[in-house]
């Protein structure tokens, strides 16, 4: 990267190309003052802003040091300073650092250079768009939306009945980082709410709820190299655990005698179980929503009874057990009287504990800005999840940080709301390493935010519907995995079956089978029976649907050794399992709108389908020679029509692979 300053002038270049450019005709900064007005309910945001004042920075001061460039920005030739940036350059990585602004200044627009051809990805997890360029996207951690398209029916029920419908750039992960196609990234380091907007032609446009920290540009000569150098800044996921690989982790709620004959009704038909996974482990609730959980994080043995053996008892046959935590306390339960009475939980205005509404149930929020109460919460996982003898969980949450929350720190809850959900993957992640189990145990998490990467072991998709929409349903999950992974969370799977079933959507067994087939392709298979079993089908419902079920597990499982060298390049280089296919094609131009195809590693293309009642699928293939995994036939590259009938799903592999003979293998799985 190169930087040029002028008099008035200073440009960014990154291999000769301009990505930074400020000129008194073109400023790259704006400063303002806005009044934001937040409405929230049940972990969903309404926020409106009032900008009182915008005001551009046009002319600017240029200081040299000795190992930095300080730039003061003025609204008039000759001005006072508003705005003082100190500008570090290194070999491929320009650094702006924020030193200063003047006081009640409370809004930042920073422009950044863009070309018509540009694409963007990233900005944490996005389930709709995985190019972004067209869209702007605010970036705030919340509940995702059940629908996410203002104009079918459930996102409206949801709106009209709870403020919950979404929107297409609603995520449990936002991050304020973006990966262009020009092969730089850009990272602004801030909590605050942000919006990322590229939908000029010219220029991106990047707002901030405060003076940010600084804003990273850091280049490299290719998309592989460029994870790296992303993964160096925010961390790499730890790989996964010997046993993940020997099967799906079934979502089985009940109790023990349910899970004990579900469990053997799946292995009986050839089903590979890894692992069985019992979110109502600590008792349920039922709501209008529908199955909900008991928020006390321990063994709940009038639900579980013999859990305490039975764990032991699947273990020795090479299935484990996993659960469920987050970081609420149910006002009904003793870890919230204790952690009440120890000063744990964040407070309201009147100092009395803040209960959140989590849908006609309330919970305390533990206060992780107290050090005390992280402690404390460490010991309760240590000693009522691993000391129970649990191998896995679901982290589930973080994103629900009411903006009105007091807070042990004292610090502002509307730019700790993004920070939450790093801070509550940080508890678990040390949670599990002071036990000594990382590498063991593995927990997953939907909620995300800048520095996700270092402390989540695996990511999920959220909740998505029951259904083969494209905003939320069994398509939303492939773009979800493929911007996270180019932020570093390359180890992403999701709920097989989907998790949503509200206003009459209901999981019909087609659904359930074809997500199935996209879950034998991520490095982790997990099912759910959603929120209202009895309103979906579940995968020991037909013979049919558990034969296809012992089908998949197996593919998944002979993909084991495969899936692992994958796994093990993520956690040493940054690369993830789930790849665009630009990211080994990058002279294909074609590649870079594709959101629903992904390479699995860099020899497999999976094509999942995503639509209901059609056995041929559309599919397009770089330039390579490329053998079809079910009928063996060959294939030189461009857009092509395949035979796709359930359980065949389109899957190719690179025939001068290394992993050929393994892959030729899957044809011959019944």
């Amino acid at each position: 990267m190169q930087v040029v300053t002028e008099n008035n002038s200073f440009t960014v270049t990154w291999k000769g190309e301009e990505i930074l450019h400020h000129s008194p005709d073109a400023p790259f900064l704006f400063v303002g003052k806005g009044q934001e007005n937040v409405k929230m309910f049940r972990g969903n945001f309404d926020i409106k802003d009032y900008v009182t004042e915008r005001l551009a920075l046009p002319f600017i001061q240029v200081r040299n040091e000795s190992d930095s460039i300080k730039i003061d920005f003025a609204s008039y030739p000759n001005g006072p300073s508003v705005v003082t940036v100190q500008l570090v350059q290194k070999e491929n990585e320009v650094k702006l650092v924020f030193v200063k602004a003047t006081e009640n200044i409370n809004r930042f627009w920073l422009r950044l250079k863009a070309n018509k051809e540009e694409n963007v990805y990233g900005c944490g997890e996005q389930l709709t768009h995985f190019n972004m360029r067209g869209k702007n996207f605010p970036l705030w951690t919340s509940e995702p939306g059940v629908g996410r398209n203002k104009s079918t029916y459930v996102t409206w029920q949801s709106d009209v009945t709870g403020m919950a419908g979404g929107d297409y750039y609603h995520t449990n992960y936002p991050q304020p980082t973006f990966v262009s196609s020009r092969k730089y990234y850009c990272h602004v380091e801030t909590t605050a709410y942000a919006d990322f907007d590229f939908r000029n032609d010219s220029f991106h446009e990047l707002q901030i709820w405060e003076m940010p920290k600084e804003v990273v540009l850091e280049g490299a000569n290719d998309f592989l190299g460029l994870l790296e150098k992303i993964t160096d800044r925010f961390g790499r996921q730890p790989e996964l655990p010997e046993w993940t690989y020997n099967g799906i982790w079934l979502g089985i709620q009940g109790g023990t005698e349910v899970v004990e004959e579900k469990l053997e009704k799946a292995l009986a038909k050839g089903v590979k179980v890894g692992g069985v996974w019992c979110q109502d482990w600590q008792g349920i609730r039922m709501t209008s929503f529908g199955k909900r959980l008991m928020w006390n994080w321990q063994w709940n043995p009038e639900v579980y009874p013999n859990l305490d053996t039975k764990i032991h008892e699947w273990k020795e046959k090479g299935i484990r057990f996993l659960g469920y935590i987050n970081p609420y306390v149910a006002v009904e339960g003793n870890l919230f009287a204790t952690a009440k009475e120890r000063g744990y939980l964040a407070l309201n205005e009147e100092n009395e504990v803040y209960l959140v509404d989590f849908g006609e149930f309330y919970c305390g929020v533990v206060d992780f800005t107290n050090p005390e109460a992280t402690e404390w919460y460490k010991t309760v996982i240590q000693d009522n999840l691993i000391g129970f003898g649990l191998d896995g969980w679901m982290a589930d949450f973080g994103e629900y940080l009411p903006t009105d929350v007091k807070l042990h720190s004292g610090e502002d809850p509307m730019e700790m709301h993004n920070a939450w959900p790093t801070m509550w993957a940080k508890v678990n992640y040390e949670a599990v390493e002071e036990s000594g189990k990382l590498g063991e145990v593995v927990y997953f998490m939907r909620a995300g935010y800048t520095g996700i990467q270092k402390y989540n072991t695996l990511l999920w998709g959220g909740d998505q519907s029951v259904d083969f929409t494209l905003d939320d349903g069994l398509a939303s999950v492939i773009p979800a995995a493929l911007s996270a992974g180019m932020l570093g969370n390359g180890l992403h799977h999701s709920d097989i079956g989907g998790y949503t079933s509200l206003f009459g959507n209901k999981r019909n067994e087609e659904l359930l089978l074809r997500w199935t087939e996209l879950g034998a392709f991520t490095p982790v298979m997990r099912s759910h029976e959603g929120n209202r079993p009895y309103d979906c089908f579940q995968f020991d419902d037909t013979e049919r649907s558990l034969d296809q079920l012992a089908k998949m597990t197996t593919v998944y499982t002979t993909l084991a050794s495969y899936t692992k060298s994958l796994v093990k390049q993520n956690a040493e280089k940054g690369t993830p399992v789930q790849r665009p296919l630009f990211m080994h094609y990058e002279n294909d131009e074609a590649t870079y709108d594709i959101q629903y195809q992904y390479l699995y590693g860099k020899d497999l293309l999976v094509a999942p389908v995503y639509d209901e009642g059609v056995t041929t699928w559309d599919v397009y293939l770089p330039e390579d020679e490329w053998i079809h995994v079910w009928s063996g036939k060959e294939y030189a590259g461009g857009n092509i029509t395949v035979e796709a009938p359930i359980g065949e799903p389109p899957v190719f592999y690179r025939k001068d692979s290394e992993w050929a003979d393994l892959f030729g293998k899957l044809k011959e799985i019944k």
